[in-house]
């Protein structure tokens, strides 16, 4: 009886997945955009549209169409916009004034390819999880004697 009631409640989840689904080229509302770059709030642990629209301050090249009393409407190319400013201020620690530079000059020097960097890049997570096991692999070595 348990079984079955967890499996309608998954079925009936993925359902409701299923109908909100929107296609890779429709436009994403603001919301949508914060979840798809993870920009939660540490306080409240929702999703933080704030600095999506602080960013359209900062980056000339974020342009969402502004529909249906002044909602913000994103394309896919913003959006990837989006996740390389996100990359680099958030995991590589660049400065506002750093990514401007970046995204202003598409020159041979600075093409931006975001799987390229975060291919090349050491993510904190995964840098603290090496030191980790480096760590442990050093005690036991010490124990091994």
């Amino acid at each position: 009886m348990w079984f079955c009631s967890n499996l309608q409640k998954n079925l009936r989840n993925l359902l409701i997945i299923k109908m909100t689904d929107k296609t890779e080229n429709a436009y994403k509302t603001i919301g949508e955009v914060a979840e798809i770059l993870e920009l939660k709030s540490k306080k409240e642990g929702v999703f933080s549209t704030h600095t999506i629209r602080f960013w359209e301050t900062q980056f000339k090249q974020i342009k969402p169409k502004l529909l249906n009393s002044n909602r913000r409407y994103y394309d896919q190319k913003t959006i990837d916009i989006l996740k390389k400013i996100k990359f680099l201020l958030k995991d590589q620690g660049m400065t506002i004034n750093g990514v401007k530079k970046i995204l202003n000059n598409p020159n041979k020097n600075h093409t931006l390819n975001l799987d390229e960097i975060s291919n090349n890049s050491i993510k904190a997570q995964d840098f603290k999880n090496k030191v980790f096991k480096i760590s442990k692999i050093i005690k036991n070595l010490k124990n091994y004697k």
